[in-house]
């Protein structure tokens, strides 16, 4: 183990170099500490979702010892054990960039064989919030389940091993895609982390909706007898097996979980020897460079003719200008930068995950106003997406008829996402929920709604405008901004609603006085609507865009 003495010094009066287990342990403790004194904001963040998360953790720790004696609660005990295996598996896929501590090759310039690498990694990671989160939990499940002397050893056997099976199964997913995840691919895939989260979300929702109902929990049990068996599910399940005297079966499962173990940290071993000795992109040949640039210059002209080809459908007088060339450029970031891409997905996916929740649920149509209202929020803050590069619109855009162009092909390029996107969404949930009578009102609604957002959320832009870091893909806005989010968001849905408010009272006028013939007026009328509060939003704010070029640009370019 002389390798640890590169890291710290030797013990006074031993002779001998403290071992890599206790260095790293100082490591990571230092990595919290340092972290937390970068600001106040960041302390007080930290803070907060400790407390949120501790918070969470005692109150479904509570949860599990409130089932104590019923039947339901093995089968309570083994699914809180999937769950958890689960999510620290996911955890480095989704948020890798965000802990540098997962990065195994940041550590292969020292000189460590990966045998004692890993068992000072194993150890350090045994420090922090969501191994406490994982033993209170644990420690509920254990508690349910738990009737006897016996099993009380058990359980604490159960939740040791739970804990170190987990946190090996992260570590080792983690060195497994370490080439991955710190590639510009992997970085793409971080940035859809949000739209992994808000899809989870609803299956979490949907999952929590059909337990609670009638037989929801008696149907899960008949699937206990497979559930038992999936790591890490039998450590739990052996502390019930210890309650009815089963000591054989007890053995079994344990023996199985720690074989599990053992295969992970096999996995991870094999990883890291890869990472130390395989070599990287940095060590391969690059590709010739004409090459390269051909198939560059190919891709573009492809992705500009498309873009041409969207542009063209559009009445010329529309487009006329510069607004034709802005919005292929709008494309282009969409097509090309991965955070556009990444929100641009979130705001699709969840638009259309609502509504289908109300279809599974039997809901209420009007839930097809999430459709329209997600993509509509995407054209506030348009100028803290183009971050320094806004200095290219500044230096063209010299009249009033310049900046209404520039909003006005922003918009069309929102516009011609969200229109067709929002026509089908609220189509397909009306017919699949059997209210195709009700699809002019709800899309009525929705148009005129998606029009306020885009003429309010082109104000915004100009008068609250914010940076968006392109170095942390996990930052919607610079330190000191996030403030100026919230306003957006909930300033401008709320103003959105109440400039949407025509359309609804002409709605519900309709269906008190029994004029129900006359609901379908209510799609055009939303449309038109839509369509005039946008244009008068985007004609109100081009005189202010014009006037505020560069304190707009000394904000965005702020990252």
């Amino acid at each position: 183990m002389t390798a640890a003495g590169s890291l710290a010094p030797p013990e006074s009066g031993t002779g001998r170099p403290p071992s890599v287990v206790a260095v790293f342990v100082r490591l990571k403790l230092a990595v919290l500490r340092n972290g937390l004194r970068q600001s106040r904001g960041r302390t007080i963040g930290w803070s907060l979702g400790v407390a949120m998360s501790l918070a969470y953790a005692l109150a479904m720790g509570s949860g599990m010892v409130a089932l104590r004696g019923n039947q339901y609660a093995p089968v309570a005990a083994v699914t809180v054990a999937l769950v958890l295996g689960l999510g620290w598996a996911v955890m480095p896929l989704f948020f890798f960039g965000g802990d540098d501590t997962l990065d195994p090759t940041r550590l292969t310039m020292l000189p460590l064989r990966p045998r004692p690498l890993i068992t000072a990694l194993l150890t350090s990671s045994l420090i922090g919030v969501g191994p406490l989160f994982t033993v209170l939990v644990s420690t509920g499940a254990v508690v349910a389940v738990a009737h006897s002397a016996s099993a009380v050893v058990v359980a604490a056997a159960a939740v040791a091993l739970l804990l170190v099976t987990c946190v090996a199964l992260s570590r080792a997913v983690a060195a497994a895609n370490t080439r991955l995840l710190t590639s510009r691919r992997g970085r793409d895939l971080a940035l859809l982390s949000g739209l992994v989260v808000a899809v989870g979300a609803q299956l979490l929702n949907l999952g929590a909706n059909a337990l609670s109902s009638d037989r929801g929990l008696h149907k899960l049990t008949s699937l206990t007898g497979v559930l038992r068996w999936i790591p890490p599910a039998p450590a739990i399940d052996a502390v019930r097996s210890a309650s009815r005297g089963a000591y054989g079966l007890v053995g079994l499962q344990l023996v199985y979980g720690v074989v599990v173990l053992a295969l992970v940290l096999l996995w991870w071993h094999r990883s890291l020897v890869r990472l130390m000795v395989a070599p990287d992109a940095s060590t391969i040949q690059a590709a010739p460079a004409k090459s390269a640039a051909a198939e560059r210059k190919a891709s573009a002209q492809g992705r500009a003719g498309q873009t041409r080809g969207l542009t063209a459908v559009l009445p010329r007088r529309l487009v006329a200008g510069r607004t034709a060339p802005v919005m292929e450029r709008q494309f282009r970031y969409l097509w090309r930068d991965p955070r556009s891409r990444a929100t641009l997905a979130t705001a699709l996916a969840v638009g259309l995950l609502l509504p289908l929740v109300a279809v599974v649920q039997h809901g209420s149509i009007y839930q097809c106003l999430w459709a329209g209202g997600l993509l509509g929020v995407q054209m506030y803050n348009q100028f803290g997406m183009d971050s320094s590069a806004f200095w290219t619109v500044v230096a063209t855009v010299a009249t009033r008829q310049d900046a209404a162009r520039e909003l006005r092909g922003r918009a069309l390029t929102l516009g011609v996402i969200a229109v067709p996107y929002t026509v089908v969404v609220t189509t397909g949930a009306a017919l699949l929920l059997g209210r195709s009578a009700a699809l002019p009102e709800t899309l009525g609604l929705s148009l005129a709604f998606l029009g306020a957002l885009i003429g309010t959320g082109a104000y915004a832009s100009v008068r609250f405008p914010y940076a968006v870091p392109q170095d942390n893909p996990f930052a919607n806005a610079a330190p000191g901004q996030g403030g100026l989010v919230a306003l957006n968001v909930l300033g401008g849905t709320l103003s959105s609603a109440a400039l949407s408010l025509p359309v609804l009272v002409l709605t519900i006028a309709l269906h008190v006085t029994g004029h129900h013939a006359l609901l379908w007026t209510v799609l055009p009328a939303g449309a038109l609507y839509g369509l005039a509060v946008a244009a008068l939003g985007l004609r109100w704010t081009a005189p202010r865009l014009l006037d505020r070029l560069p304190e707009i640009l000394a904000v965005v370019a702020r990252t």
